[in-house]
């Protein structure tokens, strides 16, 4: 199976450029002019970062530009200031720096309208932005992960300075197998419209915190309540349904594994058999990973394969696998086989690269 987010650091503006990961030390304190200025256009980066979630050396916050719907989706368009974040293709991870005539740090959040869930697609989300009818700049936004927005859609992108603009936030629907209400669903490209207006000093109005000595440790900020905008927190464990068969962390991610023994609900012939990944402390969604399972008994392999990634309106993103069935005392092994394909901000960005192998005991 070919995962869309895998080539995604390769359709980037050539312009792209990689710095050596620093050490600086986070202060605490109010930031204005100048200091702020230079604290998102180089911002510090916790020294000695743990392989695992950590609370970075400063956050940023956001506004909203706007909310409407497109087809059967909701869509949210926020800004921050232009910030560093990283990409993963494959195994590999590269930071993306802030560029001089970098304006502003777009992002959508895109979910079901019906239910709430928040929709990682494969086909892609582009933000094409254009001032009195005319083209300024074009962007395929990131699948991401930050700590106080979970999963959205976001780049750096360049403007022509102060002035109202249009957004379009092109949706390109999804491949991706669809279970229960989800069936038949996203599957068109569509495309949310916004009329903005770009203000560098509302830009520099936008919140800016200092972690101080709390930097570097393994926690992080609160995801953010805005106006009703999900963030892709994964459903409550106690709410999802089948036989559940533990929480193991690998990666500092955490994998929550069930069994249903009637499948069909899930276009099993059989059992079905699912993993749903998420992130430590705010429980957000781990999508575009690449899982082989295993299914033992009594010592024999009797199942293999790779857990399809799936949307369902009430186990949300999860990796799933039909099986013919599953007994008492069976071993569900997991190897995961690539990363999350997804761009990471800062805290998120050593988490959620490098595995052991898991097990799950019925």
């Amino acid at each position: 199976m070919h995962y869309r987010g895998i080539t995604f650091a390769m359709r980037r503006r050539d312009a792209l450029k990689t710095l050596g990961i620093g050490a600086l030390t986070a202060t605490a304190g109010c930031l204005g002019g100048f200091e702020q200025q230079s604290a998102w256009r180089d911002p510090p980066l916790v020294e000695d970062r743990p392989d695992a979630v950590y609370l970075p050396a400063i956050t940023e916050g956001m506004k909203m530009y706007g909310r409407t719907s497109a087809g059967p989706y909701d869509v949210a368009l926020t800004y921050s200031y232009p910030h560093r974040f990283w990409t993963v293709a494959g195994t590999d991870l590269q930071k993306t720096v802030v560029e001089a005539d970098d304006s502003l740090h777009l992002m959508a959040s895109v979910w079901d309208r019906e239910t709430g869930t928040v929709l990682p697609l494969d086909a892609g989300v582009t933000i094409e932005v254009l001032q009195d009818g005319s083209f300024v700049t074009e962007e395929l936004a990131y699948p991401m992960l930050s700590q106080r927005m979970g999963m959205h859609y976001g780049a750096n992108y360049r403007l022509d300075g102060d002035g109202d603009y249009e957004a379009r936030v092109q949706i390109g629907g999804t491949s991706l197998h669809r279970t229960g209400s989800f069936a038949g669903r996203f599957e068109t490209a569509e495309t949310a419209t916004f009329q903005f207006t770009f203000a560098t000093d509302e830009l520099h109005d936008v919140e800016l915190t200092r972690h101080g000595d709390e930097a570097g440790t393994r926690t992080t900020v609160p995801a953010m309540e805005m106006m009703g905008v999900p963030t892709g927190k994964a459903p409550a464990v106690e709410s999802l349904p089948g036989t559940h068969l533990g929480r193991e962390t690998s990666g500092d991610a955490s994998f929550v594994a069930f069994v249903v023994d009637d499948g069909a609900r899930f276009d099993s012939d059989g059992a079905y058999i699912y993993i749903s990944a998420r992130t430590p402390h705010n429980e957000f969604i781990l999508p575009m990973m690449g899982i082989t399972a295993t299914v033992e008994r009594d010592g024999e392999t009797v199942a293999e394969d790779r857990p399809r990634p799936t949307l369902d309106p009430d186990v949300g993103y999860h990796y799933g696998l039909p099986v013919d069935a599953v007994e008492s005392g069976d071993v569900v092994r997991l190897v995961v086989d690539f990363p999350p394909q997804v761009a990471r901000h800062d805290g998120y960005e050593t988490a959620f690269m490098n595995f052991e192998r898991l097990s799950f005991e019925v």
